[in-house]
């Protein structure tokens, strides 16, 4: 999402709703097995975002909570303010942010080497990227314009428009799903951009708001929020959140550079049952198992 240098007003506006939701915030545990290299995949929990309070309600089941263990480690590049990430065929595609400085890149996994690159052009603000059909598609911020390129060459290939603000992008194998920082996915059609759907996303019945980064995960939606460490897993057909995946202490303090290197990166490696993930500007990206907590 935005950076500080960019939209502090924006920031500050977003910080502050925020902060008033999360005097109030708690959070439950579950203990059941789930997410990559744990299945368990569940379509009944309800619940609400890590910075919504929890509605109260004793007839809904508390949303499980995950843990993680680190399987391996690799650089990653500390000038790409990551928005989008994507795993394809060994490599990473990753779509950074920033105004004058967002690209589409394809990245060495195990030693974060930039294989290929093409820049933004300098009027628009990297977003969510993902693969689809053969084809890379990749969002802008606020200027409500879309990129297709061929996955190869990096050739663009069209232009798209869609309403309001981009944030994250993923699939579901048949329609793009994009995120625009509110509680909402919307389904697009990838031949003619429209709406075919969309949904809101929740706990317990309130709004989990600002879904960053997306990644379609064994039947799932896996949304970043932003300014937080959690990954909230959401049923794409109900948009209810059945799980968090808590990733607090994965990099130290001291290895975000600034407030807005946060958590924000998803790759999924479905034939080999892999979970990556890393934050805007960090030095490093993880292969993570989910595990549950306690």
């Amino acid at each position: 999402m935005p950076s500080s240098s960019n939209i502090s007003v924006h920031r500050a506006a977003r910080t502050f709703a925020l902060a008033l939701a999360l005097a109030a915030v708690g959070f439950s545990c579950g203990d059941a097995p789930a997410g990559p290299n744990a299945p368990g995949q569940t379509n009944a929990s309800n619940g609400r975002s890590a910075a919504n309070q929890m509605s109260g309600s004793n007839s809904q089941a508390p949303v499980p909570v995950y843990g993680y263990e680190v399987v391996n480690t690799w650089p990653h590049d500390t000038d790409a303010y990551t928005q989008g990430l994507v795993y394809d065929s060994g490599t990473l595609l990753e779509s950074t942010g920033q105004y004058g400085a967002s690209s589409l890149r394809r990245v060495e996994l195990r030693t974060g080497k930039v294989l290929k690159r093409v820049e933004v052009p300098r009027q628009f603000f990297g977003e969510g990227m993902t693969l689809l059909g053969g084809k890379i598609y990749q969002v802008t911020w606020t200027t409500r314009k879309g990129f297709v390129y061929d996955p190869q060459s990096f050739a663009k290939l069209d232009e798209f428009a869609y309403d309001g603000e981009g944030w994250g992008l993923t699939h579901d194998g048949r329609h793009l799903i994009l995120s625009d920082g509110t509680d909402q996915l919307r389904f697009l059609d990838p031949e003619t951009f429209r709406a075919v759907r969309t949904v809101s996303v929740t706990e317990g019945g309130r709004p989990v708001r600002e879904l960053n980064e997306l990644e379609y995960v064994r039947g799932e939606v896996y949304a970043n929020v932003w300014h937080t460490d959690r990954i909230a897993r959401i049923d794409p057909q109900t948009g209810r959140v059945v799980g968090w995946i808590e990733l607090k202490g994965l990099i130290p303090d001291s290895e975000r550079p600034d407030a807005e290197a946060v958590l924000n990166g998803i790759a999924y490696d479905e034939a080999g049952d892999r979970l990556f993930v890393t934050g805007k500007l960090w030095p490093k990206l993880f292969e993570v198992r989910i595990k549950p907590r306690g």
